[in-house]
């Protein structure tokens, strides 16, 4: 069968990224500061922040990955995106106000304020190399559906989409990654309602067809209500989900930039409103598409599909049955789900190097001009080294990506979300605290880690699923660092703007710090 586009197909494709290429070029003349290059002018509106953190957090993990966990398994990863409501409305009260005061620039210097340069450091180091991860995972999926549109390699189109990236977002920053990304995140709801209306036009029973058919395999279950932390049940996959938003709304800097980015901490509220409001409601239609997918190919048997990886199950399906111009519309909003993760990823990860790294330890008191330089090669690095992991991931065994993904945060992410909890939340945990409870929550992390990876003994592993390795190692950092600090005099550093207990409204709107 001929998989290859047709000249509306190229057509459409080729204006989507012709636009991409000309917001990154207006951004790049606007760019001449690395307060720029990091947060823009502080000023977007709320409603371009939430389209823009929309575009971020909705990468070719939703358009592809989870399409195909539906279409695997059933509804069960969808429950981790049901828990946004509950952690936006913390984010909304509390997160929000501390990242605004002081006119941060970076998520990690709160944990410096807050615990010195060990928990900043840490917390840094984690971001970068979990980011870099879930960067290369991006690049793989976006490398499926190209394959089948060039007939190239998997290899040689994920380097070639790297550079692409590259050319939009090294010279621009931030200004260009949240207007690409609000644009990227228009035509990616638009693309996924497109794949939907037709699937459902091909199915002779339409929507309800796609529920009697998916309801009788199961596809719609939540999982399990069973209390099993062996298994995949609905209890394992909402604890998992909690933790995720906690750590993302709490401490991941691609929106953390997005918060201190704003014009305001009433604009950076909005945001999160618009986002938290609309993307439960994307994410339940692309798991929808999964599960119409699965029908669809029940109803009308294909052989070909017997050769395919779950995650392109969708490319296959928008370019064997969806007409020709659409299905261009479509491959773009997979490119476009791509690219705006990338673009945010690779700008976070410069922001942080400089803010985190560079300027406070590697090289102090240079120019702005050497940290701009710095950023920009930085960006460079980074979607070099995420190419690198991408061509890692072509070669592993995988239920789907969306299901590694979640390994991966669970696995490697850390106590970083206790840090920030315990920051927030408490005034008697101090410094020496952290930095001893952090020492036996790396110890825990590894010893967990090496037994979901098969390397202890079976006698030796605590028997638990993957997806609680997070949950544990956060929990016993919290319960450990609390009970350090109850041994220790209480602290007499000023706590001002740095807890709950003592945030001073007056401190939210504060100036911006020199880069």
């Amino acid at each position: 069968m001929d998989l290859s586009l047709r000249p509306l197909d190229v057509v459409a494709i080729g204006a989507y990224l012709l636009v991409m290429l000309g917001v990154g070029w207006i951004s790049a003349r606007r760019s001449a500061s690395a307060e720029h290059y990091f947060v823009g002018h502080r000023d977007f509106p709320g409603w371009l922040i939430g389209l823009s953190m929309l575009g971020s957090i909705i990468s070719s993990t939703t358009f592809l990955a989870l399409p195909a966990a539906a279409y695997v398994l059933d509804w069960r990863q969808l429950t981790i995106n049901l828990m946004v409501p509950l952690v936006a409305v913390i984010a909304i009260v509390i997160f929000i106000p501390f990242f605004r005061r002081g006119g941060l620039t970076s998520a990690f210097e709160y944990l410096g304020d807050r615990f010195g340069p060990g928990a900043r450091l840490y917390g840094t180091l984690s971001f970068i190399v979990l980011q870099l991860i879930r960067l290369a995972q991006v690049l793989f999926l976006l490398a499926l559906p190209m394959q089948f549109i060039t007939g190239a390699s998997l290899e040689a189109v994920i380097v070639g989409a790297g550079i692409f990236v590259g050319l939009y977002t090294i010279a621009g920053g931030m200004e260009t990654v949240v207007w690409a990304d609000a644009v990227q995140a228009a035509v990616k709801i638009f693309g996924g309602v497109l794949c939907l209306i037709c699937l459902l036009r091909l199915l002779p029973g339409g929507f309800a067809q796609v529920v009697e058919v998916g309801s009788a395999h199961g596809k719609f279950s939540l999982g399990s209500f069973d209390w099993d932390l062996t298994q995949r049940t609905f209890w394992t996959v909402a604890m998992l989900g909690v933790l995720n938003w906690l750590n993302i709304y709490s401490g991941e800097q691609t929106i953390i930039q997005r918060y201190v980015s704003a014009r305001s901490t009433w604009e950076a509220r909005k945001a999160t409103m618009l986002f938290s409001s609309v993307a439960v409601p994307v994410w339940t239609m692309f798991f929808f598409i999964g599960t119409a997918l699965f029908v669809f190919f029940i109803i009308r048997p294909d052989p070909a599909v017997a050769g395919l990886q779950p995650d392109q199950m969708l490319p296959y399906f928008v370019l064997t049955h969806v007409p020709a111009g659409l299905a261009g519309i479509v491959i773009a909003a997979v490119l476009s789900a791509a690219m705006s993760a990338i673009d945010s990823g690779v700008n976070s990860i410069a922001t942080v190097t400089v803010v985190d790294l560079v300027k406070p330890y590697l090289a102090r008191n240079r120019t702005d001009r050497f940290y701009l330089q710095t950023a920009r090669v930085t960006t460079a690095v980074a979607i070099s080294l995420a190419v690198v992991g991408a061509l890692v991931f072509t070669r592993l065994e995988k239920e789907s990506m969306n299901d590694v993904s979640l390994i991966v945060f669970s696995v490697l992410g850390g106590a970083i979300t206790g840090v920030y909890m315990v920051g927030f939340f408490t005034r008697r945990v101090d410094a020496f605290s952290v930095n001893a409870a952090l020492v036996g929550a790396i110890l825990l992390n590894l010893y967990l880690g090496l037994g979901v990876v098969g390397v202890l003994p079976d006698a030796w592993r605590l028997g638990v699923h993957s997806y609680w390795v997070g949950a544990i190692v956060n929990l016993a950092f919290v319960v450990v660092a609390y009970a350090i600090s109850l041994f220790r005099a209480p602290s007499r550093r000023d706590l001002t703007g740095l807890t709950v207990w003592t945030m001073s409204p007056s401190r939210t709107a504060a100036p911006a710090r020199q880069p």
